[in-house]
């Protein structure tokens, strides 16, 4: 599947990649996030969905689990979910919670912490890892379907 690799050197670097992607996003999507703390994710999903038209503050699901944000893609309203799995002791949580039914073709789902939620999460469509390098980040985005690969070939973002 195909792949895009590149260094962040900054914020500012993070946040146009998350913009990039709020112009990239299709219906239905999964983005599963990694890095560890402080590598980004937040930063990149804050960005992405202010970029996508959400006015107002972009929070860390971190205790909530979940947060919805509702934006306009090509005139349809989508419901964007950005789940924080970091605090989630098991994977049973997540379904007990019923996150699974979030993932229904419509929404777009971003993910912080997938791994914890491993094996009942449901497979993404784009794999983003960030890792703290020098200044910045070091970033890379892999297509893992065929909407995954959409989003990439929609992507415009220099890359070094």
């Amino acid at each position: 599947m195909q792949h895009l690799t590149t260094h962040l050197p900054d914020e500012t670097a993070t946040a146009a990649l998350g913009a990039a992607l709020a112009r990239a996003l299709v219906p239905g999507l999964a983005i599963h996030l990694h890095g560890d703390l402080g590598a980004g994710k937040t930063a990149l999903t804050r960005a992405l969905l202010h970029a996508a038209g959400h006015v107002g503050t972009v929070k860390s699901p971190t205790y909530t689990l979940s947060e919805p944000y509702r934006i306009v893609l090509d005139g349809e309203t989508v419901n964007v979910i950005h789940f924080d799995l970091y605090r989630m002791g098991s994977p049973e949580e997540f379904l007990d919670a019923g996150f699974r039914e979030d993932f229904n073709g419509h929404n777009i789902c971003i993910v912080e912490w997938p791994e914890k939620a491993d094996p009942v999460l449901p497979p993404p469509d784009l794999n983003v890892s960030l890792s703290v390098s020098e200044q910045g980040r070091d970033v890379e985005l892999q297509a893992l379907s065929h909407l995954g690969s959409l989003c990439l070939d929609r992507l415009t973002f220099p890359s070094p």
